[in-house]
């Protein structure tokens, strides 16, 4: 599955970096590992009589490892054409229910957007097939290879083909976004066509196990429930998250840097706070620039640390003591709208930036808060 998402904290194992991408295992796996040890081990027991309990557990190990590792072929598929795509790929999670691609980036086109979805999928059904072809052609004596052999290309089947089911968060989601895009020119419209497709999918996971039941006159055990209301609840989640992030790209033309900019005062280093606030609020400017005696912007008064300054201490502070000094990355174009204002503002994480014209003259600041402002509410 992959992901488009922001960025997050995360601590897990880190196993590797193969194709440059990190690969981290969540300590939920080792839950999910012991899990299907549990429940395998006495299941290859009864198929290899021969194996004591200590072995039937240990192959039943070594098919949860195998299974993950077909998990992990399934999201480098995913993240390997990205990044072939120039997409820029943070990191491959596995965890509780599988593996997270975090692409950072949306496909350009709905072409683009297809193909890396399909990857996976076509990864894991193509792990079926060669597993289905070794088991009938080359592995007959009927030990533990074959049965490993037996369950990972039904395993991979089950994973491939339940990945393609049309609704987000899964990857036949995402290829349902890109056709629902392609045909509208819209990707919001696509991600709510998906999203939708995607809750829809999780109310069937549960409701079909209990109208099975109900029709056949059959007592409903809830202990089989367990998976398909586990699973429901997770593409649930995943369908309602990709509704907020499709509201929340929709607001994203609306970020426009000149309209959202609050006009800059230029002060020396040496300016009293309490004076520098004075004149700012005779010229109804929103932000301070502490500038050289050449005019040059060297620095923007941190408003958080204005705040914090009591109003008896203001005459005895000079605002280059709030000040942060100006990067290059915290100088961006006035003209700037939209997603390339957004990603100027990721690249350099901060809660101001300097404005400036083409020929370099200050137009205004930028302050991240009022840009957090146009998604309030979503």
């Amino acid at each position: 599955m992959s992901e488009q998402s922001p960025r997050r904290e995360f601590s897990g194992l880190r196993m590797g970096k193969p194709f440059g991408i990190p690969v981290y295992v969540s300590w939920t796996w080792f839950v999910v590992a012991a899990f299907i040890t549990m429940m395998f081990g006495p299941r290859f027991r009864q198929m290899l009589p021969e194996l004591d309990s200590t072995a039937a557990y240990a192959v039943a190990f070594v098919f949860a490892v195998l299974l993950y590792v077909s998990v992990l072929l399934h999201e480098l598929a995913h993240s390997v054409l990205a990044k072939w795509y120039g997409l820029p790929v943070r990191r491959i999670t596995l965890y509780l229910l599988g593996g997270v691609s975090e692409i950072e980036k949306e496909p350009p086109t709905p072409g683009k957007e297809f193909m890396v979805a399909a990857a996976g999928p076509a990864l894991s059904l193509g792990l079926a097939g060669l597993g289905l072809l070794g088991d009938i052609f080359l592995i007959n004596n009927g030990g533990i290879p074959e049965l490993l052999v037996w369950q990972l290309w039904v395993a991979n089947l089950i994973v491939g083909v339940f990945n393609l089911m049309p609704g987000l968060p899964l990857d036949g989601g995402r290829m349902l976004r890109a056709g629902v895009w392609k045909l509208t020119k819209n990707p919001g419209s696509g991600t709510v066509v998906a999203a939708w497709g995607g809750r829809v999918l999780a109310v069937l996971l549960v409701a079909f196990p209990v109208t099975t039941s109900l029709l056949g006159g059959q007592d409903l055990d809830i202990t089989d429930l367990l998976w398909p209301l586990v699973l429901a609840s997770f593409i649930w989640m995943g369908a309602s998250q990709s509704l907020r992030v499709a509201k929340i790209r929709a607001r994203i033309p609306q970020v426009n840097a000149r309209a959202l900019a609050r006009r800059a005062m230029p002060v020396t280093a040496e300016t009293p706070l309490s004076e520098a606030l004075r004149q700012a609020g005779e010229r109804r400017a929103g932000a301070l620039v502490v500038v050289g005696h050449d005019g040059q912007p060297l620095a923007i008064v941190n408003e958080a640390a204005v705040q914090a300054t009591p109003e008896h201490r203001r005459p005895w502070v000079n605002v280059g003591s709030l000040a942060k000094s100006l990067e290059p990355s915290m100088v961006l174009g006035a003209d700037l709208t939209g997603e390339p204002l957004i990603d100027a503002m990721r690249e350099a994480p901060g809660s101001e930036y300097l404005l400036v014209e083409d020929g370099g003259e200050i137009y205004g600041v930028l302050a991240t808060a009022d840009v957090n402002r146009v998604f309030t509410g979503v």
